[in-house]
């Protein structure tokens, strides 16, 4: 509510909640600290990405409305762009940024794998509850893990406290409940992933029996660095074809500046599934590359084009090829690269005969939602019935 007073209702849904929780943040520390609250101490982190998306305008939308606030126009905000794959230049000593960004990246991974043992479990757990408290106490653990290890570099203690919690979350497992349908998510990054803003879908598509997977973290951050190493590889192809030397050693720079990158993103994130896949059988995530060769073969989209479409499209083409039961792409109303995706991969799924689903959100209650949820589910269920499912490797 506090966002929509300060929005027209024409901005994007998470711009509208990304400001009311910033507002709503700085006036709760205002009413606690009092005569000693002083704006210059806070820095408020609002990374943005370049292209048609509004979400590279969230920050600057933001700048204005905490500019009206006389008390308010101190706080900083932190704005790492995709454009540069979230280049930390500024914002921390360079002696620092290689150390943090590594620390940053497994905080991303382990979050995915939290999140994926929760969905892993959840719809299996022996006691209504049971998974949501385990996993709210595993949040705290990691927490304490990265505040005690990351400053001393020791991430592979951090994974040592990671695999105890996935040993301990497999126990929440009746293994008495039979295999249930399995349902991927797609769609734009941050609704699909705010409970609130969703209204909690993941939990009401395993109220009527589904066992969910919903994209990763991780997978934006991976593109973001793929696409910047791809731009370079492109650059450096039509340097080398005009011969301009200078050219070509930048771009050249840049491209292995990228892959380097990428290559040790996709180490770290193939290690810590690895580990933890010894022990339960949650997806792995995938690699950008294979999911634009995905987009190649069917030729659906391309890569050229951008957006998170590129990715849910793909995502939901490798859902429907690798035994999934049903797709839901979950987006902020209007947002176009997910009306992007649903244009093209909704008559993809009918295609495959994949059951589909769009869900849009605006921060309203929709009466006919549950009843879409629970139609699309026995839809899912009957292609379960038919077509079985990827059966899980037992460990």
């Amino acid at each position: 509510d506090l966002g929509k007073e300060f929005t027209s209702g024409k901005e994007c849904f998470p711009c509208v909640v990304t400001l009311g929780d910033i507002l709503l943040y700085m006036k709760k520390e205002k009413e606690k600290l009092g005569n000693r609250f002083n704006p210059e101490n806070y820095i408020y982190f609002m990374p943005e990405s370049d292209g048609p998306c509004r979400f590279g305008m969230y920050n600057k939308y933001h700048r204005i409305v905490l500019d009206t606030f006389p008390d308010l126009d101190k706080v900083k905000i932190a704005s790492l762009s995709s454009e540069d794959a979230y280049s930390l230049d500024g914002l921390i000593p360079k002696e620092k940024m290689r150390d943090f960004r590594k620390a940053a990246y497994l905080c991303i991974v382990a979050g995915d794998i939290l999140d994926r043992l929760l969905w892993r479990i959840r719809p299996y757990e022996k006691e209504e509850g049971m998974a949501d408290k385990f996993i709210n106490e595993a949040m705290g653990r990691m927490t304490e893990s990265f505040s005690k290890h990351s400053s001393k570099k020791n991430l592979s203690n951090i994974l040592t406290d990671l695999v105890e919690i996935v040993k301990e979350g497999k126990e929440v497992i009746d293994h008495d409940i039979p295999q249930k349908p399995l349902i991927g998510v797609v769609g734009e990054i941050y609704v699909r992933s705010h409970v609130k803003s969703n209204q909690d879908t993941i939990r009401m598509l395993e109220k009527y029996g589904a066992e969910v997977i919903n994209a990763s973290i991780a997978e934006w951050v991976n593109y973001t660095t793929y696409d910047q190493a791809r731009l370079a590889r492109i650059a450096l192809e039509l340097n080398l074809k005009k011969f301009r030397l200078k050219e070509i050693k930048e771009s050249l720079l840049r491209y292995l500046k990228y892959n380097l990158t990428l290559f040790y993103q996709y180490r770290q994130q193939k290690k810590a599934y690895q580990i933890v896949r010894n022990y339960i059988d949650i997806e792995e995530d995938h690699k950008i590359g294979h999911l634009e060769k995905v987009l190649k073969k069917n030729n659906t989209f391309s890569f050229d084009v951008g957006t998170e479409a590129c990715l849910s499209i793909s995502a939901a083409l490798e859902y429907a090829h690798t035994g999934y039961n049903g797709i839901a792409n979950i987006f902020p109303f209007t947002c176009m690269p997910s009306n992007i995706t649903s244009a093209i991969a909704k008559p993809l799924m009918a295609r495959l005969n994949i059951p589909y689903i769009d869900v849009s959100y605006d921060g309203s209650f929709q009466p006919g939602r549950e009843a879409a949820l629970r139609t699309f589910m026995y839809q899912a269920y009957q292609h379960f019935k038919t077509h079985g499912r990827l059966k899980h490797q037992a460990p």
